[in-house]
């Protein structure tokens, strides 16, 4: 049995040999141009591999070293915010105002106001237009600014 497996081994061997020879010749006589390309394709990529791995390699020494801590420190006792209401009532500023102030603090534009409050986006533009008439304010930013100032936004 070994020596039939034996012989069929080195029979089909030959007859790949054979097949790989005759293929050879034909892929070195039509191919030769394309071969020798991917040759000097082959020899440039191994030159330039080579070629990094020394400068990398000449590098090794310097190492670079970066220590980061984490350092926790206690979280302040947060009080909630309360808006000066005395500045408020002497603004004369409406709650529902200080409520669309505070919003427009956020960065909510007035299409979000207005459908966070469930009003129209008339409402919030009246109701934006006063607030920044009695705060002295002519855009959102100088209304936000201002109402840190007076204490009655966070």
């Amino acid at each position: 049995m070994k020596r039939h497996v034996l012989i069929f081994g080195v029979v089909g061997g030959l007859l790949i040999a054979i097949l790989q020879y005759t293929e050879y010749r034909f892929v070195i006589i039509e191919h030769s141009v394309e071969l020798y390309g991917a040759l000097v394709a082959i020899l440039f990529a191994a030159f330039g591999v080579w070629l990094g791995l020394r400068i990398t390699r000449s590098r090794e020494g310097i190492r670079e070293t970066v220590v980061v801590k984490e350092v926790l420190l206690p979280a302040p006792a947060l009080q909630p915010f309360a808006p000066n209401r005395a500045r408020q009532q002497t603004l004369g500023i409406t709650a529902r105002e200080l409520e669309i102030l505070t919003l427009v603090a956020r960065g909510l534009s007035n299409r979000e106001i207005a459908t966070h409050l469930f009003v129209s986006e008339n409402t919030i533009k009246t109701h934006c237009a006063r607030a920044f008439d009695k705060l002295g304010a002519a855009r959102r930013t100088q209304a936000v600014r201002r109402g840190k100032e007076l204490g009655l936004l966070p």
